[in-house]
């Protein structure tokens, strides 16, 4: 039945195809535990039946509280072949919003990683539907192990058909306004492109078994689940990280002999900042790709003098299941070019749209909102119709939320979300930008823009700034700087010295907080 041509088409054919044809071939290796594509099959066989007798009925909800673990792999591919949803947990939420999620999807089963069980005794009463709790690395007294559990069941085909537009996977936004929505992601959302014609993919984006896929995002996040899902397509080994530690993955890269791999630029800047960074081999390092957040040029150009592979810059969404526009390695240039400031063309099979705010498509280099329309566009919200149709227009098209604009050659160039344009006397000014040109500046570490209230222009730009351990610069001397390289009317009127910039779990800045003290008491958030 399966060939190395075969194309799955739900998540539980992939663990099927791995293990009929590489079946003793480490697929999984987490903290020197191998498990093999065979053994995968067999486990997720085992999920999916226990999660069956728990009484779990198709496209019902289980929910996730943990770290990155082989575990976690196993229970996502099981759940989908069990036809269950599942919804992993930002572990670095307060309890409450952790019982939010939880609570919202109306989760029935929850698997919680053992460093969170204490912490999960606090806000265990207020779960208001879940019947049963597994703990994923060793039992306490009131809840099963999940090695235990999972061993209890019969490893046999699960007798549940799994449907190409199943929910397999509902991810929580951010959730920078209000509570997180939850992104309903089907198989066809995780696989639909990769089921077609191979022959226009470009080869950074091929899954091959000779590939050692490193993932130290965190699960909760579509570069974390979305990459397990990419390394083990066609076979290739995926070494995952618990969580990311800029130390373990020097090592990791070594021992490992990493081929590929996923990380957002604040994570490359730690690992290029360590001293040993350059000591390290990477001679098996094909690509890195990154992306969730701009990157400067300077540091892109300083990752690049370090790892000395090909570089994939990514552009996509939780609700477009991650990337549908890259550039690619040919289109990085040390030097800079114009298509570096760009995130580069849709993948095959996207259609990318600018639209201004009355839905027209704008010409090229008008900026307005960037739009998709794509096989990868989530099925929608769960139980918000009126956000899901707010952001997903009936004819297909998914509106992003971020502003930019598309060139002559159809590379697409993306300022900021649409939020956070600052408005300065009329101008329209994107911080992107503005830290762009400030990141240059041998003194700063890290830099954030942001609109504070201004009575003659309306808002002001003001940059906030962390500098590098026993660096100085005072404010005059940064905003001489980004003067020499941007107009004078997106240049910082003010600078303010932090020592780090708030990030959520993904590595996205939260401008949210660094602008609260500056609107606090106005009504709105513009001015």
């Amino acid at each position: 039945m399966f060939t190395e041509d075969f194309a799955p088409a739900v998540l539980g054919d992939i663990a099927r195809k791995n293990a009929a044809l590489r079946g003793d071939a480490i697929g999984v290796h987490f903290e020197g535990r191998d498990t093999t594509f065979r053994d995968f099959d067999r486990h997720t066989n085992q999920v999916a039946n226990g999660l069956v007798a728990f009484g779990v009925e198709p496209q019902k909800h289980i929910a996730y509280i943990g770290k990155n673990s082989d575990f976690y792999f196993e229970l996502f591919y099981g759940a989908a072949k069990a036809r269950a949803i599942l919804a992993p947990v930002n572990w670095r939420l307060a309890p409450p919003e952790m019982a939010y999620i939880v609570n919202d999807c109306k989760a029935e089963i929850l698997f919680v990683g053992a460093e969170f069980a204490d912490g999960l005794r606090a806000f265990a009463g207020d779960l208001k539907t879940v019947r049963h709790i597994v703990v994923m690395e060793g039992a306490t007294p009131e809840w099963q192990d999940f090695a235990g559990w999972r061993d209890a069941q019969s490893d046999a085909e699960c007798g549940r058909k799994e449907r190409e537009d199943d929910v397999a996977i509902q991810l929580y936004t951010s959730g920078t306004t209000g509570h997180p929505k939850g992104a309903m992601l089907t198989n066809h959302n995780l696989l639909g492109l990769r089921q077609r014609d191979s022959s226009d993919m470009r080869e950074w984006n091929k899954a091959s078994p000779d590939d050692v896929w490193y993932i130290p995002m965190p699960i909760f996040h579509i570069g974390g689940s979305g990459v397990l899902v990419w390394a083990s397509y066609n076979g290739g080994k995926s070494v995952i990280a618990r969580e990311f530690n800029p130390m373990a993955v020097l090592d990791d890269f070594v021992k490992h002999k990493v081929s590929k791999l996923f990380l957002v630029p604040a994570a490359m800047q730690f690992i290029v900042r360590l001293p040993q960074a350059r000591n390290v081999d990477y001679s098996r390092l094909k690509y890195m790709m990154y992306g969730a957040s701009p990157i400067p040029l300077d540091l892109l150009r300083e990752c690049m003098d370090v790892f000395k592979c090909g570089f994939v810059q990514m552009y996509g969404m939780t609700e477009t299941t991650g990337t549908i526009v890259a550039l690619e390695p040919e289109d990085h240039s040390p030097e800079g070019s114009e298509r570096m400031r760009s995130a580069g063309k849709p993948l095959p099979g996207v259609e990318i749209a600018i639209l201004d705010a009355e839905g027209n498509r704008l010409p090229p280099r008008e900026v307005g909102e960037i739009a998709t329309r794509s096989l990868m566009n989530m099925k929608g919200y769960w139980n918000l119709p009126d956000a899901s149709r707010r952001t997903m227009a009936a004819d297909g098209w998914l509106r992003t939320g971020d502003a930019g604009y598309l060139d002559e050659d159809g590379y697409v160039y993306v300022h900021d979300r649409v939020k956070d344009m600052i408005i300065s006397g009329a101008e329209n000014i994107y911080p992107a930008e503005v830290e762009n040109a400030i990141f240059g500046h041998p003194a700063v570490a890290e830099v954030a823009v942001i609109g504070v209230p201004d009575e003659k222009w309306g808002e002001a730009v003001k940059a906030v700034v962390a500098l590098k351990p026993g660096a100085q610069a005072t404010p005059d001397e940064i905003i001489a700087f980004a003067r020499s390289r941007i107009a004078g009317f997106k240049t910082p009127r003010s600078v303010d010295f932090i020592e780090a910039l708030p990030r959520n779990p993904s590595g996205k800045i939260l401008k949210r907080e660094l602008r609260e003290p500056y609107w606090a008491g106005k009504d709105r958030r513009v001015n």
